[in-house]
């Protein structure tokens, strides 16, 4: 079994993401996705990684994987290369779990619970504006996703005030001001909602801190990303001064970037993105050292259905998870659009979706819009069976 074509699909209306299809000399198809900063993921599959991927066995995951990761590694891996790279990794477990007639979750070596607790993240799209209902009462919004069986939400009102200081400073009034919808949610429905912070790394420690202070009454259920991940000593040290559980962080790719996070105890609880951090066999890795250190985990799942899919199979079968995230303006309007996969909440909880593979494909008519976009790499590949580490100059190689 070969793989022979590689290909990335972007649409306009969607244009945060990329999926990629993965074809195979058996007919096989499998499917991955990445999200966010698609012109840089898109020319490194293309131009870097699909010439080494040609021609090998898809099932071989794991050698493939590390073949192309001691590639990329000379240049630097984490950024556009291990995002790419995550998409098509996903993509051989799905085409694994069809070859086997299994889905991912039974690949992985079974399920750890029947359903996977979620929060989501208030983010507007089509008519789910759920991002501008926040700002203008979260506790109208709290009341409309308890109606859908949400029980945990996420949002991020201390971000506009980072601006004017660059996150150097943050004023007494402004923390108020920022305190409004916390207290909105609270006053609407008291502790039926749990409510994550976000912070996207905006703010250096002594600002963070105050945030943090003015928060601990309203039984936060975490904060995410106080600081910059390039941080971690600053982190910890905020981490030791509040009641609130710190996550960190969707920025760390691959199990080596965590490793150094998780033997310091930067925070009690770590996140990572499988469609980012290098894919669902690094996922596993991560959350593996994770429960070693007795830290729970969670996924980052801000992308389209595809990933969903995946977190939802990785839920499953990791013991330590502690949340998948989730973006009810996504999963109701445009992954059925997509996929026809519609996803909903139970008490809290979303169901996990049987295979093969994935258990998700592509509606036929999204191969035929007029608003797609696909390249496609295929032929033999230039990379002549696989090589790994040795002397970069003495073979002929793409890099």
């Amino acid at each position: 079994m070969k793989i022979t074509a590689i290909e990335s699909l972007q649409w306009a209306e969607y244009p945060r993401l990329m999926v990629v299809r993965v074809h195979t000399d058996t007919g096989i198809i499998g499917l991955g996705e990445t999200v966010d900063k698609i012109p840089g993921s898109k020319g490194a599959l293309h131009g870097t990684i699909a010439p080494l991927m040609l021609g090998q066995d898809p099932l071989d995951i794991e050698g493939v994987w590390r073949f192309v990761m001691d590639n990329i590694m000379y240049h630097g891996y984490a950024g556009a290369e291990t995002r790419a790279l995550s998409a098509v990794e996903v993509a051989l477990w799905d085409i694994m779990g069809k070859v086997y007639n299994a889905p991912l979750y039974h690949l992985l070596g079974g399920k750890t619970r029947e359903r996977i607790p979620t929060y989501n993240t208030c983010i507007g799209f089509g008519e789910y504006q759920d991002y501008a209902a926040w700002h203008t009462d979260a506790g109208v919004l709290a009341k409309s996703l308890l109606a859908d069986g949400i029980k945990a939400m996420k949002i991020w009102p201390f971000d506009q005030f980072s601006e004017g200081s660059f996150g150097q400073y943050i004023h007494p009034y402004d923390v108020e001001k920022g305190l409004t919808a916390v207290k909105q949610i609270r006053d609407a429905v008291g502790l039926d909602m749990e409510i994550g912070i976000e912070c996207h790394f905006r703010w250096n420690r002594a600002s963070i801190e105050r945030i943090a202070r003015a928060l601990e009454p309203y039984n936060i259920l975490f904060m995410e990303d106080v600081m910059p991940a390039v941080m971690p000593d600053e982190i910890k040290a905020m981490s030791q001064r509040t009641s609130i559980p710190i996550i960190g962080s969707e920025l760390l790719l691959t199990r080596w970037q965590l490793r150094d996070w998780l033997v310091k105890g930067v925070s009690q609880i770590v996140m990572t993105d499988p469609v980012w951090n290098g894919g669902i066999a690094e996922t596993r890795k991560i959350a593996n050292m994770a429960e070693a250190f007795g830290v729970p985990i969670v996924l980052h799942n801000v992308a389209g259905p595809i990933c969903h899919a995946v977190c939802m199979h990785l839920g499953a079968h990791l013991p330590n998870l502690y949340f998948v995230e989730s973006v009810r303006a996504f999963y109701k309007t445009y992954f059925p659009i997509m996929s026809g996969f519609a996803p909903t909440v139970n008490d809290g909880h979303l169901s996990i979706p049987e295979g093969p593979g994935l258990g998700i494909n592509l509606r036929d008519e999204m191969l035929t819009r007029a608003d797609l976009t696909l390249e496609r790499s295929d032929g033999e590949g230039l990379a002549k069976g696989r090589r790994a580490m040795g002397d970069h100059w003495a073979v002929e190689e793409i890099r």
